[in-house]
C-alpha cells in the first residue's frame, strides 16, 4: 500500500496554507501517512506585471503543476478551482474538493464604506472581468483599474495610495487569518462569484487508484456537487478569465441553487437566471441554465470574445 504522497502547489502564501490544510486533511483520514510538499512556479507566478483582466491563457497558474504531475514528480496537485480549467489535460482528473469556504467577494477601504458608498472619485482595483461588470451595474461611474500580487501585496498597494478600494476573494484573507478594517462582504445577489471560488481542488493522475482513493476519503460531497454544476456551466458557456461572467451552486433545502450572469465587461446587456436542482441532476440543470443564458443574447455577448479566445 502506498505510504507517501508528494503534493505539488504554487509558492504564494496563500497556496502553502491551502495546502496544508489538504496535508491536514490526508493526515487526520490516514495517520500513517507521509506527505511532502513540492513548490513549482507557474506563469502566473513569474509574469507579475500582467494584467489578469482579459488574459486568454489556459493553465495561467496551473500547466506547471500539472506537468509535474504527468511526469510523475508530484502524486497530487493543489490549486485554487476558480484557477483551474474546465478541461484538463490528458491523464489528469479532479480528485477531491474541500469543503467550501466562503463563496463571496469583499470589499476594502480605508474607512470603511460600503459599495454603495464610492464616488466617482475613488479608485476601485480588482483583477476580475466579472468583478469589474458587477462593480459598474451597481454604479456604472466608477474608475476601476487592475491589480495584480497576492493577498498581501494588493493589501499594501490599498495602504499605499494604489487605490482607494480593493476588491478580493473572501476566502483568500479569511484563509490566511487577515482581518482588515473596513470591510464589507458582498451578497451574492449583488456580486455573483467565479465558478469554483472558494473551494480548494485536488488534481491527480486518473489511472492512479491508489491516490484517487486516499482523495476519495477526504472529498467534500457537497462541495463536489456544487463544483462539478459551476464547472459545467463554464465548460458550455466557453468562458473564461477573459469573460464577465459567473456562476454558483449552493444547498438550498433538499435542492441546489445554480445563479449564472453574463455581461459585456462595462456591465450592460447583463443575463441573470437562477434555476434549482436535485443533486442528481445539477449538471443537468447548470447545462440548461448555461444554453439558456446563451440563447438570451449571450451568444452575441459571447462573440466579442471569439478572437480573444
Amino acid at each position: 500500500m502506498m505510504t507517501k504522497i508528494r503534493i505539488g502547489t504554487r509558492g504564494s502564501k496563500l497556496a502553502l496554507t491551502q495546502t496544508e490544510m489538504v496535508k491536514a486533511e490526508l493526515l487526520k483520514a490516514f495517520p500513517n501517512l507521509e506527505v511532502s510538499i513540492e513548490i513549482i512556479k507557474t506563469q502566473g507566478d513569474l509574469m507579475l506585471d500582467v494584467p489578469m483582466a482579459g488574459r486568454v491563457d489556459k493553465g495561467f497558474f496551473t500547466t506547471e503543476i500539472e506537468k509535474a504531475l504527468l511526469e510523475n514528480t508530484v502524486d497530487i496537485a493543489v490549486h485554487s478551482l476558480k484557477d483551474l480549467p474546465v478541461v484538463l489535460p490528458d491523464g489528469l482528473t479532479l480528485g477531491a474538493v474541500l469543503s467550501r469556504a466562503d463563496a463571496r467577494d469583499v470589499l476594502i477601504t480605508k474607512d470603511g464604506r460600503t459599495v454603495e458608498q464610492l464616488t466617482t472619485d475613488d479608485v476601485v482595483a480588482t483583477s476580475s472581468l466579472r468583478r469589474r461588470a458587477q462593480l459598474l451595474q451597481i454604479n456604472p461611474n466608477l474608475k476601476i483599474i487592475d491589480i495584480r500580487g497576492n493577498v498581501d501585496t494588493r493589501l499594501r498597494k490599498l495602504d499605499e495610495g494604489y487605490c482607494t478600494a480593493l476588491v478580493i476573494a473572501s476566502a483568500g484573507i479569511d484563509r490566511m487569518g487577515i482581518r482588515p478594517e473596513g470591510c464589507q462582504r458582498l451578497p451574492l445577489d449583488v456580486m455573483i462569484p467565479a465558478a469554483g471560488q472558494a473551494i480548494i481542488g485536488i488534481e491527480a493522475r486518473g489511472n492512479d487508484t491508489e491516490v484517487l482513493k486516499f482523495l476519495d476519503a477526504i472529498n467534500h460531497k457537497s462541495s463536489a456537487l456544487a463544483a462539478s454544476a459551476e464547472r459545467t456551466y463554464l465548460r458550455i458557456i466557453e468562458g473564461g478569465c477573459h469573460v464577465p461572467s459567473g456562476c454558483h451552486c449552493e444547498p438550498d433545502g433538499e435542492q441546489m441553487k445554480i445563479t449564472a450572469f453574463l455581461s459585456h465587461i462595462d456591465g450592460s446587456g447583463s443575463i441573470k437566471q437562477t434555476v434549482f436542482a436535485s443533486p442528481s441532476e445539477v449538471d443537468v440543470k447548470a447545462a440548461e441554465l448555461a444554453h439558456h443564458i446563451l440563447d438570451a443574447g449571450g451568444k452575441e455577448i459571447m462573440a466579442e470574445y471569439a478572437v480573444k479566445k
